[in-house]
């Protein structure tokens, strides 16, 4: 019997509405999110947990505009791959 094993990031872009939030989880490692600090439709621009704990980016900060922001994904301070929030309007 095949059992599927998942690398990498699943999806690599995904899109929110302005009460969403993402959720990002690492079981293997420790994870580091991280947005241009110019660029970010959150509160925060880098997110970091243990392995194990999920992250999660909180709703978008009002007056964020609808469009598309990436980030860098990091596991053990090694960047393994790129994703992207697009954010629609309401």
């Amino acid at each position: 019997m095949e059992k599927p094993v998942l690398i990498g990031v699943v999806p690599e872009a995904i899109a929110i509405g302005p009460k969403d939030q993402v959720a990002w989880y690492s079981a293997t490692g420790n994870l580091k999110i991280e947005f241009d600090p110019n660029r970010c439709p959150f509160s925060s621009n880098v997110y970091q947990a243990p392995p194990g704990v999920r992250l999660l980016s909180g709703t978008p900060r009002p007056g964020s505009k609808p469009g598309s922001y990436k980030y860098r994904i990091a596991i053990e301070d090694t960047v393994i791959a790129r994703g992207e929030v697009i954010l629609r309007e309401s």
